[in-house]
C-alpha cells in the first residue's frame, strides 16, 4: 500500500495494492502489519456499512473525546464525495476541510483521525461506504456541524435542490456554535 499525506495534518490517503487479471481483481482492504510499517498504530474495532442513493449528503458527525473515532473510509459500490473538517483547537489548519472522491473504481481509502468532522455526499446513483472506526459509537457523544456551514463553505457536487439530508443533519450548529474538545498534537 501507498500512504500519501494531504494538505491537512493527519488526513491520509492509502492506495492498496491491486492485482488485475481476465478474473476481475484482488486486493488487500486492511493489513493490521502495513499500517503498523507505515506508523500508523491504530487498532481498528467496529466496522460500519451504509447504502444510500445519488444526492445524499451525511454528516458533519464526530464522537467528542473521550469517545472520539478514527475512521478508515473506503467504496465498495458507487463514488463518493468524502470530507473531513479539522476540529483540533490550536491547529493551523483548523476549520478547513479536505474532500476527496472515493469510488470502486479507484479504490483509495480515506483515513481520518479523532478530532475531524466527517461526512459525505453520493454522487452516483447508489453508494455502498465501508468504514472502518477505532472506538465504539456511543450515542451520547455523538455529536455534528451543520453540512452547509457558510464558514466552511464544502462544495458537495450536488445540486441543493436534489439534495437529500436526513432531519437530524438539518438541526446540527455551525462550527462556531459546535461542541468541540479536540486539541491539535500532529500525532502522524
Amino acid at each position: 500500500m501507498i500512504v500519501e499525506k494531504t494538505s491537512i495534518p493527519d488526513l491520509l490517503v492509502i492506495k492498496p495494492k491491486i492485482f488485475k487479471d481476465d478474473r476481475g481483481y484482488f486486493f488487500e482492504s486492511f493489513n493490521q502489519n502495513q499500517f503498523n510499517d507505515n506508523g500508523i498504530g491504530i487498532n481498528f474495532i467496529q466496522d460500519n456499512e451504509s447504502k444510500s442513493s445519488y444526492g445524499v449528503i451525511r454528516g458533519l458527525h464526530y464522537q467528542l473525546s473521550p469517545y472520539a473515532q478514527t475512521k478508515l473510509v473506503r467504496v465498495i459500490v458507487g463514488k463518493i464525495l468524502d470530507v473531513a473538517v479539522d476540529i483540533r483547537k490550536n491547529s493551523p489548519t483548523y476549520g478547513k476541510y479536505y474532500s476527496i472522491e472515493l469510488s470502486d473504481e479507484n479504490k483509495l481509502q480515506f483515513l481520518i483521525p479523532k478530532g475531524f468532522a466527517h461526512g459525505f455526499s453520493v454522487l452516483s446513483d447508489i453508494a455502498i461506504v465501508n468504514y472502518k472506526c477505532d472506538e465504539f459509537y456511543t450515542p451520547e457523544a455523538e455529536r455534528g456541524i451543520m453540512y452547509n456551514d457558510p464558514s466552511l463553505n464544502i462544495d458537495w457536487k450536488i445540486p441543493i435542490e436534489q439534495a437529500i439530508i436526513s432531519a437530524k443533519d438539518k438541526v446540527h450548529p455551525i462550527l462556531n456554535d459546535a461542541n468541540i474538545n479536540f486539541t491539535y498534537d500532529n500525532k502522524f
